[in-house]
């Protein structure tokens, strides 16, 4: 048997390929959309991908599952447990050349092969009504009990998947608590299982699916059992399980709705990657003069972005928070997107869009031709930026409101007196009811990096803002302010 973990960082996820040697046959669970490169590591293996399985539909990408299918024919193996309103639609429509997918909808126990290797579906809700993990046994070696099994969102390395997205980010009332408990109950399902077993989970740090995921990328059941906290917790009862997973949950980014939306209906077919053009200082000009685009600036010196921008671009520095500030800052997918981004970085950026929707990448510009707009005289905008050593003088003047674009957690630990809540994950919402018109903002996070993102935002948005640049810990009021959140 053939094991291989595909890492994307970004957005923390693991995608697993799993191929019988002597067939030459594989099996990808959990891909994202842009298949190209999981269908490469497999031929360089001597493997022929002929079928993929998803743990459950998918909150945080988009799934490649509807690209195998289409442009390979690759069986899908899809869950068809849960309610009614969580079932693959998309599946059961025609391709578009006409045809049927090949499919099959698994309930609880249903096993199939690939090639010598028999792959179980276990029914494990709480994450979502529908998910399924799967053991993994290599008939071919003679195996006759699993040697791992792929978690999805269920079990994590540290933690478990959260219950609260249906109602957090998909709009659903009242599910939060039901799919907690639902999730309670799923657990021995995974504590029975022999210790020695891999877990082989679909996320790790950085991903707001939970709230503690670990960083090592694989574990086993028996270490799960020991320490995982989340797990823990349920030693206490179910009450107190539920309280523990629903509480400390970071807001989930805006776009995670609209991937619950289109992995259940379906997906545009991407068939291929876009390719933007390059664009020269005079086509830059173009672009920045026409409503309908949207400037999204990749560089990663934020001081020089507050010093000199595009009027109403988007600050998204091409590194982790890359896809989380578009996801969460661009309500509209369909929204024409031209990027300032070094030229080796199109690639990679374009993926990362893709992979949660944004399709329609037009063009971009290099740093180097936006000095070179900025030198022929094309319109720039400049955000204040000040430490926090000037909040408090900011602060105490009745023009201004502080606003803090961490989590509500990190919020809750200590934060700026008067401080506004709003998690840059959520800002599109929360400028229609938490930050106050009329008033200049003062915008700051942990570290400088989400409240560039959010400043930026808020700028477009039409308020005027000051940046702060710098660690929360420097604030002369931190530790008061840490002192103040306790006790209340």
């Amino acid at each position: 048997m053939l094991f291989r973990q595909i890492f994307d960082p970004k957005l923390a996820q693991y995608a697993y390929l799993i191929g019988c040697q002597q067939t030459k046959e594989a099996i990808i669970i959990d891909p994202e959309r842009d298949i190209d490169r999981y269908v490469e590591i497999a031929e360089a293996e001597g493997l022929n991908i002929i079928a993929v399985a998803e743990t459950h539909i998918h909150a945080d990408f988009l799934s490649g599952g509807r690209e195998f299918g289409e442009r390979l024919d690759a069986r899908l193996y899809l869950s068809d447990e849960g309610d009614a309103d969580w079932k693959y639609e998309w599946v059961k429509q025609p391709k578009q050349d006409g045809g049927a997918y090949d499919y099959v909808l698994l309930k609880d126990g249903d096993t199939f092969m690939i090639g010598n290797i028999e792959i179980k579906a276990v029914h494990t809700p709480g994450h979502t009504p529908e998910h399924m993990s799967f053991l993994v046994t290599d008939r071919g070696s003679g195996a006759t009990t699993p040697i791992g099994i792929a978690t999805g969102d269920f079990v994590f390395v540290g933690d478990l998947g959260r219950p609260d997205l249906l109602e957090q980010a998909a709009g659903l009332h009242g599910v939060q608590e039901p799919s907690a408990r639902q999730l309670f109950g799923s657990l021995p399902r995974f504590t029975r299982l022999e210790d020695y077993l891999q877990v082989w989970p679909a996320h790790g740090a950085g991903s707001t699916c939970g709230k503690a995921l670990g960083a090592v990328p694989t574990t086993t059941v028996g270490y799960e059992k020991l320490y995982n906290a989340s797990l823990g917790a349920a030693d206490e009862g179910e009450d107190a399980f539920v309280d523990a997973i629903l509480s400390g949950q970071p807001e989930p980014q805006m776009y995670f709705a609209r991937m619950k939306r289109d992995n259940k209906l379906g997906a545009p077919v991407l068939g291929g990657l876009p390719q933007p053009r390059k664009l020269t200082a005079a086509e830059l000009r173009v672009k920045a003069k026409d409503d309908k685009m949207l400037i999204v600036d990749a560089r990663l010196d934020r001081s020089a972005f507050m010093a000199k921008h595009i009027p109403g671009s988007l600050y998204a520095p091409m590194n982790k928070s890359f896809n989380t500030v578009v996801g969460s800052l661009v309500v509209d997918e369909t929204t024409p997107l031209v990027l300032i981004v070094d030229h080796e970085h199109v690639d990679p950026a374009v993926r990362d869009l893709v992979r949660i929707g944004y399709d329609n990448v037009v063009a971009y510009a290099d740093p180097e031709t936006l000095e070179h707009y900025f030198d022929e005289g094309g319109e720039h905008a400049t955000i204040e930026e000040i430490d926090f050593a000037g909040v408090d003088a900011l602060r105490e003047s009745d023009d201004f409101a502080v606003v803090d674009v961490r989590f509500q957690s990190e919020y809750d630990a200590g934060h700026v007196p008067d401080a506004i809540a709003a998690s840059y994950t959520r800002l599109p919402d929360y400028v229609k009811d938490r930050v106050p018109s009329g008033k200049k903002l003062v915008v700051y996070c942990q570290s400088g990096g989400r409240s560039a993102a959010g400043a930026a935002f808020l700028a477009r948005e039409g308020y005027e803002v000051v940046y702060v640049n710098g660690a929360f810990e420097t604030y002369k009021g931190a530790e008061a302010a840490k002192e103040s959140a306790v006790m209340a």
